[in-house]
């Protein structure tokens, strides 16, 4: 069932609440969970203090991710339809509208229920002037209590049922062709950058569309993991699955020797995979990437320089971390 309510966007959280407990807590008591956007009334210290003294366990949905509260978005178009449909030209008119859309909305036949909100609700669609005549609901009217009781049971298990038939048909198709991708606490990741998430750093198209690598701090669920993200950045650091991919670096620059001029490869944990030179007796060259780079700026090597420095930057994180000298710093040593 859905309650619409005309809301200003000065309205702090405070006069939110307040229109809440008026007119949803007055109908429904108090939920257990709410589910909402990263609004800054939502995210604000008397929201979720409110909340948490209830017991309402609060959920937010993911920036620029409306697939998150589906429901929702649904439901908004859903009244922007019915809105169009009542109002015509007076525009002025639209908040008087809503308690009438509101009432057609609940009455009207849901397919993924098969039943108006009504109807799951209260067991029967409430009379209109049109239902003056003789009803075909006069029957569950009579009803005594006991068959009443039993007939709101079975609507409610038939009304699940079909909610489950529809989820699965809506996941079947949307996961057609989708390859699911699990990332664990400590993984480096790439950030696709949406427009409307990060709009200063997409004004043009010759912008770069990624940023990265940051790393997975925590797995929130199976579709959102909260990122490592700067502070600069100013968005939520929680992402979808389907803007993250996995980052890949050479764990070969890492150098595992305490002094620079002792001998020995990176046998830390255990000797790596040797290369392909290695297998053919050939010499592997220990030099600084960066330091092989010459003549003209080509495409393949300013991809091979971008690599080089992101590899770098890693190689500098795990040093401050698990107490690793990378390679690039013992040739700096060794250069002085």
């Amino acid at each position: 069932m859905a309650h619409f309510n005309a809301c200003k966007k000065t309205d702090d959280a405070k006069h939110v609440a307040g229109l809440f407990f008026k007119e949803i807590v007055r109908l429904h008591g108090i939920p257990k969970t709410i589910v909402s956007d990263r609004d800054v009334k939502f995210l604000s210290y008397f929201w979720k203090t409110l909340w948490g003294k209830l017991g309402t366990k609060l959920l937010f949905s993911t920036s620029s991710h409306p697939q998150t509260d589906g429901q929702t978005e649904v439901t908004n178009r859903t009244l922007g339809v019915l809105l169009r449909a009542i109002i015509k030209q007076n525009l002025k008119s639209w908040e008087e509208c809503l308690p009438i859309a509101e009432f057609a909305y609940n009455r009207t036949l849901h397919t993924s229920t098969n039943f108006s909100p009504f109807e799951v609700v209260y067991g029967f669609n409430p009379l209109t002037p049109l239902d003056l005549s003789p009803l075909p609901i006069k029957e569950q009217l009579n009803l005594d209590g006991a068959k009443k009781a039993e007939f709101v049971k079975k609507l409610h298990e038939q009304v699940r049922c079909n909610i489950e038939k529809k989820t699965e048909q809506y996941a079947k198709h949307a996961n057609k062709g989708r390859k699911q991708v699990v990332f664990e606490p400590g993984d480096w990741v790439w950030v696709h950058m949406r427009k409307e998430r990060f709009p200063s750093s997409r004004r043009t198209k010759l912008h770069p569309r990624g940023d990265g690598p940051f790393q997975v701090i925590a797995r929130v669920n199976d579709n959102a993991y909260k990122l490592d993200l700067p502070g600069d950045y100013g968005v939520s650091a929680t992402f979808n699955v389907s803007d993250l991919s996995l980052f890949e670096f050479d764990t070969g620059l890492l150098d595992s020797r305490t002094n620079p001029s002792e001998e020995g490869g990176n046998d830390g944990n255990g000797r790596s995979s040797p290369t392909k030179k290695e297998k053919l007796g050939g010499n592997v060259s220990t030099m600084d990437p960066l330091k092989e780079m010459h003549g003209p700026m080509t495409r393949a090597r300013r991809r091979k320089m971008q690599g080089a420095l992101t590899n770098l930057i890693i190689s500098a994180h795990l040093e401050q971390t698990q107490d690793l000298k990378p390679n690039w710093m013992n040739h700096l040593v060794l250069l002085g």
